[in-house]
This record gives structure tokens, sequence and C-alpha cells, in this order.
């Protein structure tokens, strides 16, 4: 197999946890996907989150009835984008950040329970690198839990 059909393949998805935190620097409690199954270069993503009952935001959100927060959802299909972002510029290994700037309508229409697997629908709005354009879409199965509009930027990271 030559090099690029070997980046044609895994463009496509699947992405383990290992490429997931190569393309993004999330970590522990703030990493909100497990896997990405697909890619479609250019177009849109789709990943996943199990949600356990082990994340951080449960022992205060809510004491007796757990439930994740809508900004935490809505991080997760920031991360879903943000992977993408990555993967269409060929910035693995960069240094490069993608930001959030924006949220435009959000809406959330059932609870997020531990237990679920979350599944992110993110999709390019507009392209006009470095700044992006999204819509995203939360789902548990064939169930819509949330969706948004986002803008994010690429940038270099802040100098220390």
């Amino acid at each position: 197999m030559s090099e690029s059909d070997k980046k044609d393949n895994a463009a496509n998805g699947p992405f383990d946890i290992r490429r997931v935190m190569a393309a993004i620097p999330h970590r522990y409690p703030m990493l909100l996907v497990d896997r990405v199954e697909e890619i479609e270069p250019g177009v849109s993503i789709t990943a996943v989150k199990g949600v356990t009952m082990n994340e951080h935001f449960f022992q205060g959100h809510f004491p007796g009835r757990p439930i994740m927060p809508g900004v935490m959802i809505i991080e997760g299909m920031a991360q879903t984008a943000a992977i993408m972002a990555v993967d269409e510029l060929d910035l693995l290994d960069s240094g490069k950040l993608v930001y959030f700037m924006a949220i435009d309508s959000a809406k959330f229409r059932a609870p997020v329970e531990p237990g679920c697997l979350l599944t992110y629908k993110v999709r390019f709005a507009k392209k006009r690198f470095p700044v992006c354009k999204f819509a995203g879409e939360a789902w548990i199965g064939d169930k819509l839990v949330a969706e948004c509009g986002f803008t994010a930027m690429i940038a270099d990271p802040p100098e220390e």
C-alpha cells in the first residue's frame, strides 16, 4: 500500500483514542471524544463519547439525577470539529490550536445521562481559514439530544 493510500484510509476513520489525542491537546477531564467513527474529508465527521458515571461533572450536576451539562455536550462537538479541522489542514504536530469563538442557536432536546453512547455529527458550514463555521448535532441512538452552530479559529498557541 502506498503512503497516499495509507493517508486516504486513515483520513476516513476510524481514529482510536491515541489518534484523537494526537490531533487535539485535550486530556482528562476535558477530553470528550473517545473515538472518531468516520471523516468525510472537508465535509463532515462522526465521533463518539461513552458517557460514564465517572465523569467529573456528575459529582455536582445533579446529585441524585446525573445529567451531562449542555456546555460539555457543545464542547464535545467543538473537539470533534477541531479533529476534523486538524485533519483537513494536515496540522498534526504543527502546534496549532483550534479556539472556540462563538456558539449560535444552541438547543438541548433531551438529557444525556451516564451509560449513554453520545454520537457527535459535525459538518463544515463555512470554511475561510483560519476561521471556520460548523454545524453540530449530538445523538443518542436515533434521538437528537442537542444541536448548535459554532465558530472556531485555528491559531498558534499563546506565547509562554
